[in-house]
């Protein structure tokens, strides 16, 4: 089965780090957001994938060919302008192979816990989805007394259910999707400025295809600064390995549950808990928890707390919580 990943938003919510990373590239619990997708899709057989790129696309390909390239086959498409997620799964449609099993979209920005073994067995189209409390905010789905979709609608402003799309999608009438999103686009269909997949599946439950859903174990939310922490505990909370230590462990402690690249250097310090440590960093004399540090960071002389510090900053001098992006300077010295 072929596996379609739109990784082509500029992230603006997770400013200032995504001016210089995109967003699925993102650390949390010692591995980029596109990593935890793309293992969990590796483990249940997935390893065909296309991938539609925009922003700082160049960086999402070198990360695939560096770390996955020998083990998947991998396609990419650029979307230049973002019209939305039924758009940039047109940008795919020469690349799609006919597949009795269907089609999968994954989303390359959310993290899910979820049965993927019973969801690509499924024998008719099927959406993951999860209950939340606002749904204004999401795609949404009401269900018939069949436990059929009968009705999507992206972002209703009097919402039907409280029943969300949760960014997961196995397609089997795939020729009748490409179909749909033409539909959309030729007949300029948008809903708020972008043609949504959404309505690309509504026109299809139209059209009487049959539709079910599959509710997602949990639902890891990285849009923003704190719901991104907020994952970084829960994936570090469930972590059964035993702890690497760095090479360079000099008099400090270390708090579990933590994630630590052994390339690092941590001296006089106290580390943890639910704190991801990137690669080449260095901590001397300070204390960190709560915290997601990126590659070759620095930190001197600071107690840390619900902080994402991006790859290549320097931080010296002061208890703050701090968001700062990558090749960031601050000293409270001065």
């Amino acid at each position: 089965m072929q596996a379609i990943i739109p990784v082509a938003g500029a992230g603006t919510k997770l400013r200032p780090h995504t001016h210089t990373q995109p967003k699925p590239l993102i650390p949390v619990a010692g591995k980029p957001i596109l990593g935890h997708i793309l293992d969990n899709l590796i483990e249940a057989g997935v390893n065909d994938f296309i991938f539609v790129i925009g922003y700082l696309g160049e960086k999402i390909e070198e990360y695939i060919r560096d770390n996955y390239g020998k083990n998947i086959t991998t396609q990419f498409v650029i979307q230049g302008p973002r019209e939305g997620l039924a758009h940039a799964i047109s940008m795919t449609e020469m690349l799609i192979k006919p597949d009795p099993k269907g089609l999968l979209i994954v989303l390359g920005d959310t993290i899910l816990d979820v049965d993927y073994l019973s969801f690509l067995e499924s024998k008719t189209s099927i959406l993951g989805v999860d209950t939340v409390e606002d749904p204004r905010k999401f795609g949404v789905v009401r269900l018939n007394s069949e436990g059929f979709i009968e009705s999507l609608a992206e972002k209703p402003t009097i919402p039907k259910s409280n029943l969300a799309l949760a960014g997961i999608y196995k397609i089997l009438e795939t020729e009748l999707l490409f179909e749909a999103i033409h539909h959309l686009i030729e007949n300029g269909l948008r809903t708020q400025t972008e043609y949504h997949l959404t309505d690309a599946l509504m026109w299809m439950v139209e059209k009487g295809v049959k539709i079910k859903t599959q509710n997602v174990n949990k639902w890891f939310d990285c849009g923003k600064k704190d719901s991104l922490l907020e994952t970084n505990r829960i994936l570090l909370g469930r972590k059964d390995a035993e702890l690497s230590l760095p090479k360079g462990l000099i008099n400090s402690i270390l708090v579990s549950p933590v994630s630590i690249d052994e390339d690092c250097f941590i001296e006089n310090s106290i580390i943890g808990p639910y704190v991801a440590i990137g690669k080449g960093v260095r901590i001397e004399h300070s204390i960190v928890q709560d915290s997601i540090l990126g590659d070759y960071a620095t930190l001197d002389s600071i107690l840390l707390k619900h902080s994402v510090v991006g790859n290549d900053a320097i931080l010296k001098g002061k208890s703050q919580s701090v968001n700062i992006g990558d090749s960031t300077e601050i000293n409270f010295n001065d």
